[in-house]
């Protein structure tokens, strides 16, 4: 990352895409350390907390923001516009978040069709539209035409649209890992610290949930699965996943301290897959089939019944990151 030239400070830019918006107060609730962040960076495009416009970082010259956090995935014409002028704006682009490294839950809509998804949106029982509205990309009002951004047929991970230099796994990342992150950065503008290789994941770790998890852990023997509701009880020392709990600590990256588990809810896999792992659903089916104890077909259907929301569970935060990237109706022509 060049360093800030003069006086001038480095530039910093976050932007929220498809996504929740958890990131940025993630980042906010970093307490004393954004002060940092403000002394360090000038901060010229950060829509959640200034006024600025798209025109204004456009007018940037290339390169021109040292650092950009991009929270949230790629949905619609928009988004994929925003990505490619910050990362022609950027010297480092960070995918920051489960949306924009894995697509995280709105990746899940990557099941559905275009047609199925504002079917759901604009026909369900919580919505009233007696006009059967639907979004058009485009509608001539008295005033002129008002233009909506394209919706896109599948969901898109920031580095399925553009290169990215890093990744901060989390939905959201933990504030004390936003901090180390942020350090990180304000260092190596200064000049005071190295960056990784490009394409690290950073403000996390290499190994899994289930490493950093301190319950008790044995031979593991899964007779069935159920959700928490349905457990008389659960023991507050043993291993999740050894009392039937769908867990998803062994294919899940450590660096949020196993909150969850210790909590006593199961891992949901917020964090994306470790390292090594090349899809994490895939990893995930194995380690839960390799743990059922049973050796018929049907007693195995019965068991793996346990599980109520295959997709869910598996790809809940990766499905637009998975080798599987999308089901068959998000591919195919839905008439729009």
């Amino acid at each position: 990352m060049s360093a800030a030239t003069g006086n001038a400070r480095p530039k910093f830019a976050m932007y929220w895409a498809a996504s929740c918006g958890g990131c940025d107060i993630a980042v906010l609730n970093t307490g004393e350390r954004i002060l940092a962040l403000d002394a360090a960076f000038d901060l010229v495009f950060w829509p959640i907390v200034m006024d600025a416009k798209y025109r204004d970082v456009a007018a940037l010259p290339d390169g021109a923001l040292a650092l950009t956090l991009f929270s949230g995935s790629i949905r619609n014409r928009e988004n994929e516009e925003l990505a490619l002028l910050l990362r022609r704006k950027s010297q480092l682009l960070i995918a920051f978040g489960s949306c924009a490294g894995e697509g995280c839950i709105p990746g899940l809509a990557n099941l559905s069709s275009r047609a199925a998804i504002f079917e759901a949106a604009y026909e369900s029982v919580s919505t009233a539209n007696p006009e059967h509205v639907r979004p058009r990309p485009s509608v001539q009002m008295p005033e002129g035409e008002l233009r909506l951004p394209e919706f896109s047929r599948v969901l898109r991970t920031l580095d399925q649209v553009v290169p990215v230099d890093y990744f901060v796994p989390g939905c959201p990342p933990e504030p004390h890992q936003i901090a180390a992150v942020l350090d990180l950065a304000i260092a190596a503008c200064e000049g005071r610290a190295e960056l990784p290789p490009r394409g690290a994941t950073i403000g996390a770790g290499r190994s899994t949930v289930c490493d950093e998890c301190g319950r008790r852990r044995h031979a593991k023997t899964i007779r069935s699965f159920a959700r928490i509701q349905a457990l008389p009880r659960v023991d507050p020392t043993l291993c999740l996943l050894e009392q039937g709990l769908p867990c998803n600590g062994s294919a899940t990256r450590d660096g949020c301290g196993a909150r969850c588990p210790s909590a006593g809810a199961p891992c949901i896999g917020c964090y994306g897959p470790a390292d090594g792992v090349v899809d994490f659903g895939a990893r995930l089916l194995s380690a839960f089939a390799s743990v059922i104890e049973a050796n018929d077909r049907a007693a195995i259907d019965r068991i793996l019944d346990g599980l109520p929301d295959p997709a869910g569970q598996f790809y809940r935060f990766n499905l637009a990151k998975s080798l599987l990237r999308a089901g068959c109706a998000a591919w195919a022509d839905d008439g729009e």
